[in-house]
């Protein structure tokens, strides 16, 4: 599956946060934007992982469309 990651660097310690929006609560962080990313991976299996120990259907079911944008 793909899943869009929208990575976000903090300007104070200039460490990059990964939100995947289509999965509520999926967040993770790194130092890079690659590391940042290889984390977001292994949390997106965990999430997933857990989804089917304990399936709440109301993940899912939703869809999330996001378009970018850039300035």
């Amino acid at each position: 599956m793909q899943y869009t990651v929208v990575l976000v660097k903090d300007s104070s310690s200039s460490w990059f946060t990964a939100e995947v929006p289509a999965l509520p609560g999926c967040v993770s962080q790194g130092r890079t934007k690659a590391e940042a990313l290889e984390n977001v991976k292994d949390a997106i299996s965990g999430y997933l992982a857990s989804l089917k120990k304990h399936p709440e259907e109301k993940f899912m079911k939703s869809k999330v469309e996001i378009e970018a944008v850039i300035l």
